[in-house]
């Protein structure tokens, strides 16, 4: 692991397209359901406990929560999907400031989609999956939670998701990932360390 990733600090949190960090640089987004481990995910590929809040209601990042890796490289937590329990008026006000980001972000290298891996590919993963691949957006599924699964039932749905990728889009790529075991750490860091432009060894 890159020392970089453990001195990664929260920068700030947009509502909109407007209140975000210069387009400058390197962005990975981190994106999944309300429930999927997104946080606890970002939280374990930077070796840091509480840099990315974890909660017990799902739905609670409701901005655009900017991490600063360096000057030049930052990690982009996107709202969650697909579970709040919120007014149908603020999901499609975080829908439109998620849509803008994905598809006017230049310095947007690269996509996290964190799916629980007992129940992947649901509509909305789907749905972001096809829209990432229409803006030719790359994408790496995480499969979350595997320390759920015995290492035959997630060598199975990694199958599945992999088969139904390449159908959406030859270019993404999937693995198995367990934040709470720490399984699957060093070939997400190899993708986001491609994504960011970090040498290995640097």
């Amino acid at each position: 692991m890159n020392p970089l990733y453990r001195r990664t600090l929260f920068l700030t949190s947009a509502a909109q397209l407007s209140q975000t960090p210069s387009d400058a640089g390197f962005e990975v987004a981190f994106a999944g359901r309300s429930n999927a481990g997104k946080s606890s995910a970002i939280n374990a590929l930077c070796d840091q406990k509480a840099l990315a809040r974890t909660s017990k209601t799902p739905g609670r990042t409701q901005l655009l929560n900017f991490f600063a890796i360096d000057e030049s490289r930052r990690i982009v937590d996107l709202p969650g999907y697909g579970y709040a329990k919120v007014s149908e008026a603020i999901k499609r006000e975080w829908q439109g400031s998620l849509a803008a980001y994905l598809e006017q972000r230049k310095c947007l290298r690269g996509l996290m989609l964190i799916m629980d891996i007992r129940h992947p590919l649901k509509e909305y993963d789907t749905q972001m999956l096809r829209w990432a691949s229409h803006i030719s957006l790359p994408v790496h599924v995480l499969l979350s939670k595997a320390d759920k699964l015995k290492k035959g039932a997630a060598a199975s749905a990694l199958l599945e998701v992999g088969r139904a990728l390449r159908d959406i889009d030859s270019g993404f790529s999937a693995q198995i990932f367990s934040s709470l075991k720490r399984s699957g750490l060093d070939e997400a860091h190899a993708k986001l360390d491609d994504w960011f432009g970090i040498g290995q060894g640097a």
